[in-house]
């Protein structure tokens, strides 16, 4: 038989057609997430040698079973650090892989029957530990990565939203308990400071826009706005008078509204005192009647919130003139 080229090229696109069928038809490797410490060991049997200790919400990719262990990749981010690390963060040096074999328990797949629950669950318990006295070290971050494992991992849950919004929100905090350790916190600019990082709270707030977790996620924001020391400045309280009553004024339903009319009212008050230092007597009385119609709208607008009882605290020191900035004492 004479054989054309034509032929050797249909039969070479054949064999190139059967790989990639063959190889589309391997599985993907399996994923999950740790809701116990587990120790990785370098073969499946627990009197083998120890490689290293992965924490709970930490990810591992599922190589291979057998019996009762499972062979597994991890990379262990942010264990021995009180902030947890994103993937984004991967140049910080908490940061090693390992690839061993773990007992096959207390790994949540996207397939385990009521896993949303499992990790939505594992973290708020994680986070109750780290709110504790005394409690675990490391709580924090194994919080963190439960949540955000839990959203990523079941992105159709009722639970998503508010866990992405939960793991943002841990992050922040931690952020922020560095960002105000530093001597620049004090600066009077929001500029002049590193504020925490936002990309978690923007992605709540682009991934579940209208939701009361996207109404939150737009609160943290605007602590990054704010002035670090006043100064004695009139500005800065009313630029951050501005912001807080433009946020409640644009997302009413929010359930951190009241709260932000009421740092509204409070900056106005503050206000008074301010403008009569810098001799601003008209400034000092538009201050008064905006702080006290503020006030009022957080008591009617909110009555049952418990900024509803601090503005009603605040509205009466305005009310008779009792200074409610500086160390003016009457």
């Amino acid at each position: 038989m004479r054989i054309t080229s034509q032929y050797i090229a249909t039969s070479l696109f054949i064999i190139l057609a059967l790989s990639l069928c063959a190889y589309g038809a391997e599985p993907a490797t399996q994923r999950g997430v740790m809701v116990r410490v587990a120790t990785i060991f370098i073969s499946p049997d627990p009197n083998s040698a120890k490689l290293a200790q992965i924490e709970r919400g930490r990810e591992v990719a599922i190589l291979e079973h057998s019996n009762q262990w499972l062979h597994v990749y991890a990379t262990l981010a942010g264990q021995r650090s009180e902030n947890p690390i994103t993937e984004e963060d991967s140049d910080i040096a908490d940061v090693r892989d390992v690839s061993g074999w773990i007992l096959g328990k207390g790994v949540v797949t996207a397939s385990t029957p009521h896993g949303d629950q499992i990790l939505f669950g594992a973290a708020a318990d994680a986070e109750a530990e780290a709110s504790r006295r005394g409690g675990r070290k490391g709580a924090a971050g194994d919080a963190f990565f439960l949540y955000l494992r839990t959203e990523e991992y079941f992105p159709n849950s009722p639970l998503a939203g508010e866990a992405l919004y939960r793991a943002a929100d841990i992050k922040w905090q931690l952020d922020r308990a560095d960002v105000m350790s530093r001597p620049s916190s004090h600066a009077r600019q929001a500029y002049l400071r590193e504020g925490m990082n936002q990309d978690l709270m923007k992605k709540v707030i682009k991934k579940y826009p209208h939701t009361k977790w996207a109404d939150r996620a737009a609160f943290h924001l605007i602590e990054n706005r704010l002035c670090g020391d006043w100064q004695g400045s009139s500005s800065c309280p009313k630029k951050e008078s501005e912001i807080y009553e433009k946020y409640a004024r644009e997302r009413p339903e929010s359930p951190d509204a009241p709260e932000a009319l009421y740092n509204a009212a409070w900056r106005q008050a503050a206000l008074i005192q301010i403008y009569k230092t810098e001799e601003k007597a008209k400034d000092s009385d538009e201050a008064k009647a905006h702080a006290m119609a503020v006030a009022q709208q957080v008591i009617s607008q909110y009555p049952q919130s418990e900024w509803s009882d601090r503005a009603q605290s605040l509205l009466f020191l305005v009310q008779q003139d009792i200074p409610t900035y500086g160390n003016a004492v009457q």
